[in-house]
């Protein structure tokens, strides 16, 4: 059985989409997503409905990421709190918020922050950040032990994570596995493709491969459309999609 683990399309449904056709094209039978579905991108409410179509189906699973949990309720603490250390997110914010419905937030209210389950005999755990916070850094290169120490509390086969925009993994002391699935909608990387996580399980003996994959959409495209929206630092999202050499909007 081959799964997909999706994770902040950031109301990016061009690349949402592509990736989405990709998926198909290697018969992943279900898809995890790991939350941010709508915040700082260039289609959130469309977006949001996309993800809402997909969850029609039993082998969709979704959880709720930090800009999910920020959007669902708006508040001025929050959003002067962004703005003190990005001013184009703390824009995004209050577009954002101005443009979704009422239903749109109760949705991504709704939400579950994290879910655990198990596939023959694999026990998953699919969080945001980490298993700790929502917010919490998965970064590539991290000594092992600080893994372990987010980790501790889990007892999960292999766990699964999204949050910094950047992929990599992890194989603990304990015989766990952690893996950041990346970003579909706005990767940190100065090439602009989107990437998701491939789990391939073998049924018969309980055991699983892991692999990132990257996929071209038309970047050029979502670019414009995020642009058009006006919003103060609108622009510098555009240029991020093209090529991010930071993590956040400078």
């Amino acid at each position: 059985m081959k799964i997909a683990v999706i994770s902040d399309i950031h109301g990016n449904l061009d690349a949402l989409n592509s990736v989405l056709y990709d998926i198909k094209s290697e018969n992943c039978s279900k898809i995890f997503c790991l939350g941010d579905i709508a915040m700082a991108g260039p289609e959130p409410i469309q977006t949001i409905k996309k993800i809402h179509d997909l969850m029609q189906s039993k082998d969709f699973y979704i959880i709720q990421g930090n800009t999910d949990k920020m959007l669902s309720v708006f508040s001025f603490d929050t959003y002067n709190d962004i703005l003190k250390t990005n001013a184009v997110m703390g824009s995004a914010y209050l577009a954002d918020s101005e443009l979704l419905s009422n239903e749109d937030k109760e949705f991504l209210k709704d939400l579950t922050p994290q879910l655990e389950l198990t596939l023959f005999g694999i026990k998953i755990l699919l969080v945001h950040g980490s298993p700790r916070k929502n917010n919490e850094n998965i970064y590539p290169n991290l000594p092992i032990e600080q893994i372990e120490e987010m980790i501790k509390d889990t007892n999960a086969d292999i766990i699964f994570c999204g949050h910094t925009h950047m992929p990599c993994g992890y194989q603990t002391n304990t015989n766990q596995t952690v893996v950041n699935a990346g970003s579909i909608g706005r990767p940190f990387s100065e090439s602009p493709e989107s990437c998701y996580v491939i789990m391939d399980i073998d049924e018969g003996n309980s055991t699983f491969t892991v692999k990132h994959k990257f996929v071209k959409y038309d970047v050029e495209k979502a670019s414009k459309k995020i642009e058009e929206r006006g919003f103060e630092g609108a622009d510098k999202l555009a240029k991020m999609l093209l090529k991010a050499t930071s993590r956040y909007p400078l």
